[in-house]
Formats: structure tokens, sequence, C-alpha cells
């Protein structure tokens, strides 16, 4: 992850794990800690403790492992670069997040790029912050709670993100305007604010009441091109009251979409032939005939009331199970080569990754230079 500005990024792409690196430990796909690299420290697990000192020079994505203590067997983590991606699975929640297949497909259609000049309300905790960060040109953020703006900005100053711009306000009531003395912000950049002028072209509300600030937009987005909003909100009747407003103030192409994902997971199944199918009638059948089962029943109350080590090499076994491709029998290990396999796809019963609502609408101000040509 590259800042625009061109200053060392902890998400800056590196090869080699270096003392005070940002870097995030992947313990297991639900388990992800961000630590920064310190030769003196460990990494604390369950599954035991791991020094920072045996992380510095390898390559990132490196498999560190240690002998666990009284036991012949290894534990082991993987230290990870970070990405926007992976630093929403790993950061320490503030509030409700946006996660990854959200914050993809809202920069896509409000066509984010190095060009970008976006209006963010509603920091949080940072998540979506960061993958703006990566993508546009400036960030223009604002969070009401003071210890959220507290901690977002010492979060974004340890990160350096500098092409973000962070305001402590409550746009609701008070707008996007930025000038001094009307605010708390701070321009990683520029160190100090005078008066900006925003001119977003991009503006995403994550907000309880986004329609206090739709009205309030006019005056910093951009007047002579196309501008896109999208506001994230949970209940269906935030959407409704949203629309109305977009409306009002004359933006256009509404549109309301909910994203929702499955796991998917790749793997390799035995091909079943109709011969296999056959060959499964015929056993059943036979055994049923031979009453196999009846008497391995017999044989197992037997089994049961031998004493322990008296000597049944002598004693007529029960007949083994044939491997049985469609159900019960003799376990074959996935990818066997004695037989044929195919590769397939198997997801998730239930969706389970709805976040919020997202309400995208578009609006030009100064329409004359559409009109001209």
């Amino acid at each position: 992850m590259r800042s625009n500005q061109g200053a060392m990024s902890a998400f800056d792409y590196k090869d080699v794990i270096q003392e005070g690196d940002l870097a995030l430990v992947w313990v297991s796909r639900d388990n992800i800690k961000p630590i920064v690299v310190d030769p003196k420290a460990m990494f604390n697990t369950r599954y035991g403790s791991f020094s920072h000192s045996s992380m510095i020079g390898k390559p990132y994505g490196s498999q560190i492992a240690i002998r666990t203590k009284g036991q012949n067997r290894f534990s082991f983590i993987h230290v990870m670069q970070p990405s926007a991606e992976l630093w929403t699975l790993s950061l320490p929640h503030r509030t409700q997040i946006v996660y990854t297949p959200d914050f993809s497909y809202i920069m896509q259609r409000l066509n984010c790029n190095p060009s970008s000049r976006v209006i963010e309300a509603g920091t949080g905790s940072g998540s979506f912050s960061h993958a703006f960060a990566r993508t546009v040109g400036h960030l223009y953020s604002y969070e009401f709670h003071s210890i959220r703006y507290e901690q977002a900005l010492q979060e974004f100053k340890d990160h350096g993100l500098e092409n973000v711009t962070l305001t402590q306000r409550d746009v609701c009531s008070d707008g996007f305007l930025i000038k001094e003395g009307n605010n708390t912000s701070f321009d990683f950049a520029k160190r100090s604010i005078k008066e900006v002028n925003i001119h977003a072209n991009a503006v995403f509300l994550d907000l309880p009441a986004p329609w206090d600030a739709i009205p309030l937009l006019d005056e910093v987005i951009a007047k002579n091109e196309k501008v896109g909003v999208c506001c994230f909100s949970p209940c269906i009747e935030q959407v409704d009251k949203s629309i109305e407003i977009l409306e009002k103030c004359g933006w256009k192409n509404i549109q309301m979409v909910e994203i929702q994902g499955r796991q998917y997971e790749s793997r390799r199944q035995m091909v079943r032939t109709l011969d296999d199918a056959l060959e499964r009638l015929r056993d059943v059948k036979r055994r049923k005939e031979e009453g196999i089962e009846r008497r391995k029943k017999m044989y197992d109350a037997v089994l049961k009331d031998e004493p322990a080590g008296e000597d049944s090499i002598d004693r007529p076994q029960p007949p083994k199970t044939k491997f049985n491709p469609f159900g019960k029998g003799i376990r074959v290990k996935e990818g066997d080569e004695h037989y044929q396999w195919k590769q397939v796809t198997r997801v998730e019963p239930e969706i389970k990754s709805h976040t919020s609502f997202l309400t995208f609408a578009f609006k030009v101000v100064d329409k004359t230079r559409y009109l001209n040509e």
C-alpha cells in the first residue's frame, strides 16, 4: 500500500522484515495480529512464544516455527506484509467497520483513482481510510468522536498516511468546510490547516443520519465534473430517507446495492461411475444373504466378553467392509493416485456477510461544460 505523497509508509512494499516495521502475524484465518517488530519483544500465543528477533531478516510471508516444550512437534506463525485488506482483518475495532467486499465495490462504483479527491464522513476504526489512502489522490476524513479522532490520528501518523486530512467535526450539523478557526484538523503533508478547497469528486457517508449531511455537500464537491456519493446504512429505513433527500438535492441515477458474499472451498471429489453403483448394490445384496452384519455383531459381542490377554489368533475374523464410494467403507485419502478424481467447489449454505446497504447517487452541479459538448 503506497501513499500518493511519495513518503515512506508502513504499507509500502518491502521484501524483508526489518526492525521497526509494522507487520501482521497470521496465527490462523480468524486470528491476525498487528505488531511493531522489536528485537527485544516476544509475540505470545497459546501455541508458544515467538521472538521478534527470529523474524528480522526473513522475507515477508515466511513461516516462523518453534518446538513446543515437552513435545516432539512444532508450532508456527506467518509474518505478513501489511495491506489494506489484511489490516481490515487485524485492526482494533472502535466501531463497526467496512470490510473488503464492500469497500472494493464502493471504490469501483465511485471511480476512485490516483487523481480522486474523496470525502469520508465517519472515520471510525479507519478500515476504509487505509483503502482510500492507498488508491486516491487525497482523502478528507471526518470523525465527530474526540477519542476515536485521537486514536485514528495517531494510527495514521504511525502508518505514514500522508495523503489524508483528518478533521474532528460533526458534519451533520457543522458541514464539511475546512477553515482556520472552525475545526480541529490535521493534514499529514501540510501539518497545519488554514483553508482547504476540497472540490471532492467522490463522497462516502458512514453516518447514522446521512440525510442531514447530504444538503451540505454542495459547498465542498467539484462543480464541473461528475461527483458520486455512497451512503453506508444498515437499515432499509435509513436508505428510504436518504433517497428522499438525495432526490430533493438534485442527485440522479440513485441505486441501492447489498453486497452478499459466500466462501468457496476448492477440493477434489472421487469420480463415481455406473459400475461403482452396480457393484455397491451387489455388495449390499451379498452381505444380506450371507448374514455378514449379523455375524459381525456376534464377533463384537464375543470380543467384548473375552478376558484381556487371551489368545485369539485362531478365532475366525469378520469380513472387512470393501471400499464404498457412496457411503461408509475404508477411508481413502483425498487425491489417492489409485482412484480417479475431479476438481469441485463447495459453497457455504448460508450467506453471513451482510453489513449494510449501499446507496449510490451521482450529480453534476455545473452542467455548462457538458451542455457545450
